[in-house]
């Protein structure tokens, strides 16, 4: 492979720094991928489970404000490339060394206070490097990458926890960070590392924080950051339950529940990439509000399905998982159209707290209504309320886009051209 063929924004450069985010983020669900079995073995309560898998979306949120805040400061290349090491590095540690529920919570935490260093900072490198036309469709494939990685886990996990248990399936999805970080060295050997010099005259104040369109994207991909992580959190351990209520034993269902759940990633593979070229071609505002709709709706329903067949469910999930994770790359294309490119990482930073704050709460808030109204074995009421809680956050967050679309600052957003906003003062370094 010659340097010239990774050209920044081209088709095999793109590709590359796609498929470094599949196998990065292949560790990102190997908690939620393993919940059936380790609640058993680690014997955790839902709201304890729900814990550990908040105490990660917090982290999370950290990472990403601090590493999109960096980003600004001394470029995007530089960030992606350290976080692609380290996320290999923290991903091994937790495959090794996770063996309780105290380890789990300290070595997951640290896992995602690393991985938050290849997310921002790999919208940033597509939004510098390919132009708005195209920018939405590349922006699906990246993010389309996330559910690739996550569908892959999941497979790996239902064909692992058989045969050798969570220890099992932690190794092999771990092998995922070393990949996509090989890949992307290769990718950006010849990637300018692009900063944005600030104007005397410019602030986040009222670049970001008084930037109404801006907000009102915060604002949405905020909630719908609270139903999305919620439901990947929960979705493998819900299945399982489904199976168990339909006769299926305790051990097989937990294969069972991951491994279905993959399917629901792959549609939202599959809408990633869908979703952003319909963006480019109908508007940002007309495609989110589409997708948020029907995903809350899904929420809404999905958990009172336990106990009824399994095909229902599953058509149910897949539409689901489509609906749920469509919207995600618009957020992101949004956000880099609606601010000056030298706070682009500084209002992702602001976004990624406020949405990884709200689901980190998501896991929580889900299990504690599990337990409270009886547990997983509880059936329909326990499993319809607290998925509805994400439903109800699913409906916030197509209120957000309303008004986002009604915005005459925004107006670009909603016909489908994008607001190019002006790129003096880079420099590569």
């Amino acid at each position: 492979m010659t340097a010239n063929r990774f050209a920044p924004g081209g088709e095999s450069w793109l590709l590359a720094i796609c498929l470094s985010r599949v196998g990065a983020y292949m560790v990102y669900i190997s908690y939620a991928a393993a919940l059936p079995a380790l609640q058993r073995e680690w014997q955790m309560s839902n709201t304890a489970a729900g814990a550990i898998a908040s105490a990660f979306q917090v982290a999370y949120a950290l990472s990403l404000m601090g590493c999109s805040e960096i980003a600004d400061r001394v470029g995007a290349r530089r960030v992606f490339l350290v976080g692609t090491v380290a996320s290999a590095l923290g991903a091994a540690a937790f495959a090794l060394f996770a063996r309780d529920y105290w380890s789990g919570l300290a070595l997951y935490t640290l896992l995602a206070l690393v991985l938050g260093g290849t997310y921002t900072t790999g919208i940033l490198l597509v939004a510098e490097n390919v132009p708005p036309e195209r920018r939405g469709r590349a922006m699906g494939f990246f993010l389309g990458g996330h559910s690739a990685g996550l569908a892959l886990a999941l497979v790996l996990a239902g064909v692992a926890i058989p045969l050798g248990g969570y220890r099992l399936a932690f190794v092999l999805i771990g092998l995922g960070p070393v990949v996509g970080g090989a890949l992307a060295w290769i990718a950006l050997r010849t990637t300018p590392n692009v900063v944005t010099e600030r104007a005397h005259d410019q602030r986040f104040t009222g670049a970001v924080l008084t930037n109404r369109p801006a907000l009102l994207v915060i604002a949405g991909y905020t909630f719908h950051s609270w139903e999305l992580l919620g439901m990947w959190t929960w979705t493998p351990a819900f299945l399982a339950a489904c199976f168990v209520a339909t006769g299926s034993e305790v051990t097989r269902a937990a294969g069972l529940g991951p491994y279905l759940t993959s399917a629901f990633h792959v549609t939202g593979t599959f809408a990633s990439l869908v979703a952003g070229v319909l963006a480019d071609r109908w508007g940002r505002t007309p495609v989110i509000f589409a997708m948020a709709s029907l995903s809350a709706a899904c929420s809404l329903v999905f958990g009172w399905l336990i106990g009824g067949p399994i095909w229902v469910v599953v058509a149910v999930g897949l539409l689901y998982g489509f609906t749920a994770l469509g919207d995600s790359p618009i957020y992101s294309t949004a956000i880099t159209e609606v601010v000056a490119p030298a706070y682009r990482g500084a209002a992702l930073a602001l976004r990624s707290l406020a949405g990884y704050g709200a689901g980190a709460a998501a896991p929580l808030v889900f299990g504690a209504i599990l337990d409270a109204l009886g547990g997983s074995a509880a059936g329909g009421s326990a499993w319809g309320s607290a998925f509805g809680s994400l439903g109800l956050a699913g409906l916030v967050a197509v209120l957000a886009v309303v008004a986002l679309h009604r915005d005459p600052a925004a107006r670009e957003l909603t016909r489908g051209r994008q607001i190019d906003t002006p790129t003096s003062g880079e420099i590569h370094r």
